[in-house]
């Protein structure tokens, strides 16, 4: 069963279940992910799907820490709870020793050494990481410190 088969099929059982702030991110999963085939003219592959579902999450903790700065708590809350239902339908994310070894193997791969090489490295460390879960940031600031 495909990612976006999943979610079509969570939607209707959480219709059935009457689970309001399930439905509502389902809803808007799939909207994200049509969206995006729209954009590209053509089906979207589990991997790209995977992308448009990292996008909602990022915008979701842009949004929270927006909501905290101005005083909106139950805003943020909401957003967080959205957070967790879309963090189900991604892989586990890389923990710090995976994004370390990928950054060691990436940076012997290209042969950085120094701050300018980062690029590189990040996109091999990000090519190495396919398949889970790892934040940009976290990542970036792990190569910053290897590299500096």
């Amino acid at each position: 069963m495909t990612l976006q088969e999943k979610i079509q099929s969570e939607l209707a059982d959480a219709m059935r279940s009457k689970d309001q702030l399930r439905l509502s991110v389902l809803r808007m999963m799939k909207a994200a992910v049509k969206n995006k085939e729209v954009d590209k003219m053509k089906p979207l592959e589990e991997r790209e799907v995977l992308a448009v579902l990292n996008t909602l999450i990022k915008q979701r903790k842009d949004s929270v820490e927006q909501f905290r700065k101005g005083g909106r708590e139950e805003l943020a809350q909401k957003e967080e709870a959205e957070i967790k239902i879309i963090q189900e339908y991604l892989p586990a994310a890389a923990s710090d020793d995976e994004i370390r070894s990928a950054i060691e193997e990436a940076i012997q791969e290209t042969g950085a050494a120094a701050m300018k090489d980062m690029g590189k490295v990040m996109k091999a460390t990000m090519m190495r990481l396919d398949g889970k879960t790892a934040d940009g940031g976290r990542v970036s600031q792990l190569v910053k410190e290897k590299l500096s």
